[in-house]
């Protein structure tokens, strides 16, 4: 894996200024540039982008990692519109080629018809939620991690295109109660434990 694509998701909208995703965008962008042998392209899905130029993006890339912040359990509009919008692009183009299925029998292989076999993803999250939330019995989200979960969707959609997850970081309690620079070093623990 040489080629990194790095998205930050987050964008500002009422309350959320998007500070944290940002932090974190920058982090890994420099994480990456810091060590030889990697070249780096990057997305904020908050500017102006062109869907055309981010499906080579898709297409160049040996690794993309998504950033997002998590609103209403939900992936932000505009990270939404900016899938549903590049993948569209993408589609016969480099990301997908069809579902799959074939018409002479269209019960089987749904999910197959994507293009980017061979690529990894990874996912990061920020919640308001703490982690006890999905861990302690009886608690909002019914013990359901994360992946299992609220990004169960996100997940599948990844591998629709043949994307393979690397990994998954989600970080909780970040609206009430962030130790930043601490969430920065476990993040960066992270990364080395799997680049």
């Amino acid at each position: 894996m040489k080629n990194i694509f790095i998205i930050n998701g987050g964008h500002p909208f009422a309350h959320s200024g998007g500070k944290f995703n940002q932090t974190l965008f920058n982090t890994s962008i420099a994480y990456f540039e810091g060590v030889e042998g990697f070249l780096v392209k990057s997305t904020q899905v908050g500017e102006e982008y062109d869907p055309k130029e981010e499906v080579e993006k898709f297409k160049w890339a040996d690794l993309i990692i998504y950033h997002t912040p998590i609103w209403w359990f939900q992936l932000p509009f505009g990270f939404k519109k900016y899938i549903d919008v590049v993948f569209t692009q993408g589609h016969e183009n480099g990301l997908y080629k069809n579902d799959g299925r074939s018409r002479l029998n269209p019960e089987i292989n749904y999910g197959t018809g994507g293009l980017m076999h061979g690529k990894k993803y990874i996912l990061t999250t920020s919640w308001n939620a703490p982690k006890t939330a999905f861990t302690i019995e009886g608690e909002f989200f019914d013990q359901k991690s994360v992946d299992d979960g609220v990004m169960f969707g996100f997940h599948k959609m990844n591998t629709f295109t043949g994307l393979e997850l690397l990994a998954t970081h989600h970080f909780h309690d970040i609206e009430k109660n962030a130790d930043v620079p601490l969430e920065l070093k476990q993040y960066n623990t992270f990364l080395n434990g799997i680049i």
